[in-house]
């Protein structure tokens, strides 16, 4: 297409440049670290990991009242003895700026992430078992879910008191992770990827089939506001 613009201004220019070479697109399906998100050494088999999760819903299906929405838990861990799990345990505090008023609310209530120390026993034996064994010898670890998100989904642009851990079972290239102004893909490859996700974030699911992940809060001191 021939095209002579009759002004020829910064805004041209800018653009000019910018359509004298294609855009990348190889690195977009691959993990890219960032502030507030990093690869740990740490991995586990892949495929465990994928026979745990079919293991786990045969026992028992996800859980929480936002599965219409595309958000749903499975429970890893507990407080000692507990037996039944509210939706602020599935979801706990989280804060957000939801409105054209940029105004910054608290959601639902503050979940001590020190007081699930106890592993599931409806899923004892299996590899999730050792994941959280080997998470626990490194790091305080708190509330372990196995997080799903349909596809064509997203979360909400929120904070959380204290950073997470991810490991993904489950993903799609379309399945992106966001910290501030970071985006990158997580690979479902057996690694662990740190996620401070104190800092505001959401993670995207626009893949044509479902992500999970499991989460484990890092229980060190939590913010309050």
């Amino acid at each position: 297409m021939s095209f002579t613009p009759e002004i020829i201004d910064a805004d041209v220019e800018a653009i000019t440049a910018a359509l004298a070479s294609p855009p990348e697109t190889k690195s977009v399906v691959s993990f890219v670290p960032g502030p507030g998100i990093r690869r740990l050494a740490l991995r586990f088999d892949i495929e465990r990991l994928r026979e745990a999760l079919d293991e786990c819903l045969r026992r028992e299906s996800f859980q929480g009242g936002m599965q219409e929405q595309g958000f749903a838990a499975l429970p890893l861990t507990q407080r000692p003895g507990q037996t039944e799990w509210t939706e602020n345990d599935l979801s706990g505090r989280y804060w957000t700026r939801s409105d054209e008023r940029y105004i910054e609310e608290p959601r639902e209530n503050l979940v001590p992430e020190i007081d699930f120390s106890e592993f599931n026993p409806a899923f004892a034996g299996t590899y999730f078992e050792e994941v959280h064994h080997e998470l626990t010898r490194r790091f305080p670890i708190g509330r372990t879910r196995v997080l799903s998100k349909g596809l064509y989904n997203c979360n909400s642009w929120h904070r959380d008191p204290e950073p997470r851990l991810h490991i993904p079972v489950t993903t799609n290239p379309g399945s992106l992770f966001v910290v501030n102004h970071h985006v990158t893909h997580l690979p479902a490859d057996g690694s662990v990827y740190f996620t401070d996700t104190r800092g505001y974030h959401t993670a995207i699911n626009g893949g044509e089939t479902r992500r999970v992940h499991i989460v484990a809060a890092l229980a060190y001191e939590q913010m309050t506001q």
